[in-house]
């Protein structure tokens, strides 16, 4: 997530939206603050923050006075236990994703080795094809991308096929 934001920015991808706002709604104080933080940072990079240091200050700011809540209360939000992953759940649902399983791991490791593999050279452009994937299939990119990828090209490492 980048760190410098431009007005007219901020307002493109960090503005609560009328869908959003039923689902800030009925949370008060840094609970509010924080689901909305992770509303729009799911929008915008398909996964969830791991920590409060993820989220850019300005987009704070603005959310927080979107929510009519102080930007300091957000160190107050529950980063862990139920209260967050029944949140990631609702913004799962709100945006048509599904949690990412174990079984979820093994096709994109074949589908990396079979289609991306080939042409695409980068340990980062492997990364990038392969949250791209999990994107347009409405996963939530697993916790494990690095092994996903380790993955994908194992299955080529003896093929003269792969050039990565």
């Amino acid at each position: 997530m980048r760190r410098e934001w431009e007005p007219e920015e901020l307002i493109a991808a960090w503005t609560l939206l009328d869908g959003d706002w039923e689902l800030v709604g009925n949370k008060t104080g840094a609970t509010r603050l924080g689901f909305g933080m992770m509303l729009k940072f799911f929008e915008q990079e398909d996964r969830f923050p791991r920590h409060v240091g993820e989220l850019p200050k300005a987009a704070v700011d603005y959310v927080a006075g979107q929510v009519k809540v102080e930007p300091a209360l957000l160190v107050e939000y529950d980063w862990s236990g139920r209260s967050l992953e029944r949140h990631r759940a609702q913004v799962r649902d709100a945006l048509g994703f599904r949690e990412s399983t174990r079984a979820d791991e093994d096709v994109p490791a074949e589908w990396l080795a079979d289609k991306i593999c080939p042409m695409v050279f980068t340990e980062e452009g492997l990364r990038a094809a392969l949250l791209s994937r999990c994107r347009t299939l409405k996963i939530e990119p697993p916790g494990r991308v690095e092994r996903i990828v380790g993955a994908g090209r194992a299955r080529l490492s003896g093929s003269s096929a792969c050039m990565c």
